[in-house]
Formats: C-alpha cells, structure tokens, sequence
C-alpha cells in the first residue's frame, strides 16, 4: 500500500496492528462474506488515519480481495486516506474527523440493547483524538446507559502530529479520567498478543458499566525510523532508501 503512493500515515497504522489482529483472529464475531450480518460485532476504528492497518486486517481476512491494497490512495480506489462507509466492505463508519468514533459507537451500542442483540461494540482511539471535547461527552452518555456492550481501546503511543501528548494536552491521569466518568478501565501492552487476547476475551470487565482500555504502544512500532518520531505520523514522499530501511526493519 505504501508503495502506491509514497505516503501514508504509517506511524498511527504500526501503533495499532496488534490490537486489530487480536481482534479480528479472536475475539470479533463476523463473516467476511456478508459483512452485513446483522448479528456481527462493530469495530469503530474512531483514529481513522490509522487506516493502513485497517486494511491490511480487511483482505487478509477477505472482505476484498488483496490486489485492493496496491490501489491504496489512487483516485479510483475504494481505499482512501481514511476509511469510508458504504465504499468499503467491512468498515462501519466514515472516520478521520477526530471525536466523533466513540460517539457513533454509543449510538450503536444503545440500538442493540433497545433491539435486545447480543452483538458488541468495539472503538479504537487515539490518545491525541481524545482532545476532542465530544469524545467524553459520549464517555458520559455510554456510562449513564450503562453500555456493557461497548468497549473503548485507546492506542495510547503517547504522540500525535505534532509531538508529545504531554506537551500538547496532558491526558494524565488517564486511568481516573476514564474511572471518573463511570467506565470499568484495564491497561494492557498495546504490542502483546498475549496480554491482549487474555484482557479482550474478559470483555466486559464489568456488566452494568463500559468498559475502557489503554493499550500502551509506540507509534511506528517496528519501524526504527519511524518509532517515535512524529515526523512519521504522517509521510509525503517515502524515498527508496526509507523503503528499503523499512522493510529490513519489519522482516
């Protein structure tokens, strides 16, 4: 995907790919062949310029065929810079205007218990995008519902485009935000499959209250140049060597 366009946001993707594999091996409920199935679980991906990753888990798992991806970003590709609803299969909501994930997800998460459906209600965050005022507005809301059915995955890599989160908009105390706002909270290691699919397969934590999540992880995780380092949240014209360094970084 990378190569088709020389850009991408790269950093956001590599931050999160466990979480989605994990996800989408173990714990999801869904079938690629109708990705409609009323009964399927709902994956918000909230972050949506993390989208390479997305995709990535999308054809692997056959919701479109995996020649898609080396259209990624071309004016004819159904794969855009951020994910569209509708346009590609298996992608619940048009995201990348930040803040508004969780609360499609709410919405979503309050429909099934109106329609008493078992299905549940996963929304990956960025830890940046929760600057976003409405995310906690839809916080409140999920808590006074009582959205057991809901969980909230905050990739927490600690950066956003434009450097630290500490230095831009301290999110700290994170874990007491979230215990504040009526959530039932774990931490985990963004990176460990392990301690992913032990915490995911517990879901929810708790069965009156939503359950909230802080993976820790790296933006650009796996890439040497690109692991902490902003400059990689979003890259225009990956040179050939950058490639090469890439790919000998990833295997």
């Amino acid at each position: 995907m990378m190569e088709s366009e020389k850009r991408g946001h790269i950093g956001p993707a590599l931050s999160l790919i466990e979480i989605l594999r994990v996800l989408y091996d173990d714990i999801l409920k869904y079938d690629s062949k109708k990705p409609n199935w009323e009964n399927r679980d709902r994956l918000i991906l909230s972050k949506g310029h993390g989208c390479l990753a997305l995709y990535s888990i999308l054809a692997d798992k056959g919701f479109f065929p995996l020649d898609v991806l080396k259209t990624f970003g071309k004016p004819d590709s159904i794969l855009g810079g951020h994910p569209e609803r509708g346009k590609i299969p298996g992608v619940e909501a048009s995201t990348g205007a930040l803040g508004h994930g969780l609360s499609i997800g709410v919405g979503i998460a309050i429909a099934a218990k109106i329609k008493k459906k078992d299905h549940r209600v996963f929304v990956i965050t960025g830890d940046g995008e929760i600057n976003e005022g409405s995310v906690w507005e839809a916080a409140l809301c999920a808590s006074k519902h009582s959205l057991s059915n809901l969980a909230v995955i905050i990739d927490y890599n600690k950066l956003q485009s434009y450097g630290l989160t500490k230095d831009v908009l301290d999110l700290e105390p994170l874990m007491d935000k979230w215990k504040s706002f009526g959530f039932a909270i774990e931490e985990v290691d963004g990176h460990n499959i392990k301690e992913l699919k032990s915490l995911f397969s517990k879901l929810p934590l708790n069965k009156t209250k939503p359950t909230a999540i802080i993976a820790h992880t790296i933006k650009g995780k796996g890439f040497v140049m690109a692991e902490g380092n902003p400059q990689w949240h979003h890259k225009n014209k990956i040179t050939p060597e950058e490639f090469s360094v890439m790919y000998q970084s990833l295997n």
